[in-house]
């Protein structure tokens, strides 16, 4: 028997479709019995738990349910304690949900199989179950693209990623936690070095990737590096020259998803998916209502330009090579000014033209990072300028109806 596990907060009950897609995916390519444990907590809907239920069956496989809020209360609060932002950043309380799979699984499971909701498997996970981790914590695969030279990526995550940046792990040893080998048996009694690790990272606001940094502060020395393929990262793989779809665990990492199916990656996801309990006829709707939700976030943001913009004429800030496609997106005529972003000059120039046509035009700031660093705002203020009377943050008020995941998401 395989165990896999998976963690589940589901704010808007639209995100158990991700879970459910990549189950689906694990059973399509196996022959082996396979036992699913969702760790989750209240956001999880009934009609969302029944299609579980229902998946699981349709594949003669088994599933358990673990309630975090009721199984896992006291840690749940220690946590929040802890980290009382967790569910303002773009992830949410249930990355740490990982962290009880070792208590709350039967102490009969030696070992366990833990995967991201953001993961196609079109391979055999038999493959990655096989693996002996012997005295090891984890498995996991090192957090690089595999599309680059070894040595170039490891140079780059040194200046990508904070908690290796300011040297607490070495850039070689750095692994991604969206999929993990987990020897049960070792973590159940590594409790007071994860409580460590969270006590670390809350001294520690400014690293980003809070679960996977906990873990990797933790094993990062100790842990087995498992091949590339059973965490290969969309992100990358999708900007190849010629790529193909091979038999690896693909992780899309987020947003890495999109409706455009002249695209590979896109149709992997896709042909799992339609296969699953959540392509109901509800589908339809819900995409025609976040259709009518974008389109009303252009419209407010047009009108919103149109009001600041309002007797006065505009002028515009941008990186030079984005000036043809801002002239197109902002319907750019030939006598409103364009200052090239290209140096430390420019905002200088920026300044300049500023006083020289205050309370005639307004200007939009195209570049929310300029040289490297963010727009240095404040040099415009101290000038006595005002945001949306003299500036705007252009790049605020694009069209988002381009952002096909939001309808995935909605689905």
């Amino acid at each position: 028997m395989i165990h896999i596990c998976f963690a589940l907060h589901d704010r808007t009950g639209r995100y158990s479709k991700f879970t459910g897609t990549a189950m689906l995916s694990v059973f399509e390519n196996t022959d082996s019995e396979i036992a699913v444990h969702i760790i989750h907590d209240d956001t999880l809907t009934l009609d969302n738990r029944d299609k579980f239920v229902s998946l699981v069956e349709q594949y003669n496989q088994l599933v358990k349910f673990y309630n975090v809020d009721e199984l896992c209360a006291d840690k749940i609060t220690e946590i929040k304690t802890l980290f009382p932002k967790a569910n303002e950043t773009r992830f949410s309380i249930g990355m740490f949900y990982r962290f009880f799979i070792p208590q709350l699984l039967s102490p009969e499971i030696k070992k366990a199989i833990y995967l991201d909701a953001d993961i196609i498997v079109n391979l055999n996970i038999a493959e990655l179950w096989q693996i002996e981790l012997g005295d090891k914590p984890l498995g996991a695969v090192i957090n690089i693209s595999q599309q680059e030279d070894f040595n170039t990526a490891i140079e780059h995550q040194k200046s990508t990623i904070p908690i290796v940046k300011q040297g607490f792990i070495k850039s070689e040893d750095y692994f991604n936690s969206g999929v993990l080998l987990m020897n049960l048996n070792f973590l159940r009694g590594a409790e007071e070095t994860l409580k460590s690790g969270m006590k670390f990272l809350s001294e520690h606001p400014d690293l980003p990737y809070i679960d996977q940094d906990l873990l990797n502060y933790c094993f990062s020395t100790t842990y087995l590096k498992i091949p590339a393929k059973f965490n290969s990262y969309v992100m990358y793989e999708r900007f190849e020259d010629e790529p193909i779809i091979g038999e690896k665990i693909y992780h899309f990492v987020g947003c890495m998803l999109g409706l455009d199916m002249n695209n590979i990656f896109n149709q992997l996801w896709m042909k799992y998916f339609l296969k699953t309990q959540w392509l109901d006829a509800n589908i339809f709707g819900r995409l025609w209502a976040e259709f009518e939700r974008i389109r009303h976030i252009s419209e407010r943001r047009k009108l919103k330009i149109s009001a600041i913009v309002s007797g006065k004429t505009r002028a515009f800030f941008i990186a030079p090579e984005e000036i043809e496609s801002t002239k197109k997106l902002f319907s750019i005529r030939a006598k409103e000014i364009i200052i090239p972003a290209e140096n430390e000059d420019s905002i200088q120039k920026l300044i300049d033209a500023m006083k020289l046509y205050k309370g005639k035009s307004v200007f939009v700031i195209m570049t929310e990072n300029f040289l490297d660093e963010t727009f240095p705002f404040d040099l415009l203020t101290k000038e006595g300028f005002v945001e949306r009377i003299d500036f705007i943050k252009g790049w605020k008020y694009l069209d988002s109806s381009l952002d096909s995941y939001l309808l995935i998401a909605a689905m």
